[in-house]
């Protein structure tokens, strides 16, 4: 915890006052251009990754970068779900952006057995939202590390289908007021690779 208490101080001392300004412009209202939805992984920063100060992004990270499909039933509390809605109605961001990254725990997890997973009985469920992917991966005859690659990336093509089954961010995303990415980030190497539309495939952004 000591490590924690002195980043706070460094902030203050350092960061805030060199950004003293920004953080004034922003201490009433935000306008983010960007909901970035990731995974909760520690190793990935969406500020560091983006090259964005505070103000830029609008964040949702869970494990496995997944997004709920959209369901109309309102009695239970959908926290992903929750910050979606409010950036795109309320905040009326631009772009939304889903980030998935090489070595996910999440992903992994989607092959655990029973006797693991009943252990984590929320990662367990929430993990469901994945099981078309991993059930289209295991169809195929793949290697450990060629089914981790391929889950990961289509888990992020799969949880942009997922986006646009809210009828609100459809009806955005066909009027040309929203724009919809997905990411794939190398941790190792740092490579970054967008999804094209078009031809199905992830490219390298460069």
């Amino acid at each position: 915890m000591i490590n924690l208490l002195e980043g706070v101080i460094e902030f203050q001392e350092d960061y805030f006052e060199e950004n003293r300004e920004l953080f004034s412009d922003l201490a009433l209202s935000q306008k983010p251009h960007t909901l970035y939805i990731g995974c909760s992984d520690s190793r990935i920063v969406p500020n560091i990754l983006t090259n964005t100060i505070p103000g830029e992004l609008f964040v949702v990270r869970n494990i496995g970068n997944m997004v709920p499909p959209f369901d109309e039933d309102v009695e239970n509390f959908h926290c992903t779900t929750s910050i979606i809605e409010y950036a795109v109605n309320v905040l009326e961001v631009e772009n939304i952006l889903i980030c998935g990254h090489s070595n996910c725990g999440g992903c992994k997890a989607l092959y655990y057995d029973d006797e693991k997973l009943d252990k984590i009985p929320n990662v367990k469920k929430w993990l469901t939202i994945a099981h078309n992917v991993r059930d289209r991966v295991l169809k195929k005859n793949l290697s450990l590390e060629e089914r981790e690659f391929q889950t990961e990336q289509l888990n992020i093509i799969q949880q942009i289908q997922n986006l646009l089954s809210y009828p609100f961010i459809l009806e955005k995303y066909e009027n040309g007021e929203l724009k919809i990415a997905g990411w794939y980030y190398i941790i190792e190497n740092g490579n970054t690779f967008n999804y094209n539309f078009e031809n199905r495939k992830f490219e390298l952004i460069s």
